[in-house]
């Protein structure tokens, strides 16, 4: 049996995020999970070294981050208001992605996939905060550079996203957001 893993993951560039907005410039989710994977590696490291709390390894949450869409490879990039519209809808797309995390893991060598197991089905439960937040963060930061781009069919986007991320009650984000999300407004003269 061929191991069609990794050649599958290098498809990840293929598939477009933000189907459904008008976009200055394409984001695919090969790129938007290395940002996830730098954004929660780095929320991590806050929580642990700037804030003092205990929470889950860093390097862990950025290997997380890495598959956290790997799925999407065989199901496509579910907009966010379909994918969220009601409970059972949610659920059911759940459902899917877990289906399509398992078919991925069999593509893998027998003694790889509990290796990989976790974290294509996001199964650690204290790494899965972390890597949500990160998410919501990636997604911030491309309304800010659309916005910049003066494109304002984000603005909304950006709002909701705001709000999305205050919710989420984290300490390491509320600081991220305070303390280093505004020099993504900035061009590159001016950092």
């Amino acid at each position: 049996m061929a191991n069609e893993f990794y050649a599958l993951l290098g498809r990840m560039r293929y598939i477009t995020r933000w189907g459904l907005m008008r976009n200055t410039f394409s984001e695919n989710i090969q790129e938007h999970s290395h940002q996830v994977a730098v954004l929660a590696h780095a929320l991590a490291l806050i929580r642990r070294d700037v804030l003092h709390l205990d929470g889950p390894d860093p390097d862990t949450c950025a290997v997380a981050a890495l598959y956290h869409d790997a799925s999407e490879i065989l199901t496509g990039d579910m907009p966010t208001p379909i994918k969220y519209y009601n409970p059972a809808i949610k659920d059911a797309y759940k459902q899917v992605e877990r289906i399509a995390g398992e078919r991925l893991l069999s593509m893998l060598p027998d003694a790889l996939r509990d290796a990989y197991a976790g974290y294509v089905l996001e199964e650690d439960e204290s790494v899965v905060p972390v890597v949500k937040a990160a998410d919501k963060l990636s997604a911030y930061i491309k309304c800010i550079e659309e916005q910049k781009a003066g494109n304002s069919e984000f603005d909304s986007a950006a709002v909701a996203t705001m709000r999305s991320m205050k919710k989420m009650n984290l300490p390491e984000l509320d600081w991220f957001i305070d303390n280093c999300l505004e020099p993504f407004r900035l061009n590159l003269d001016q950092l």
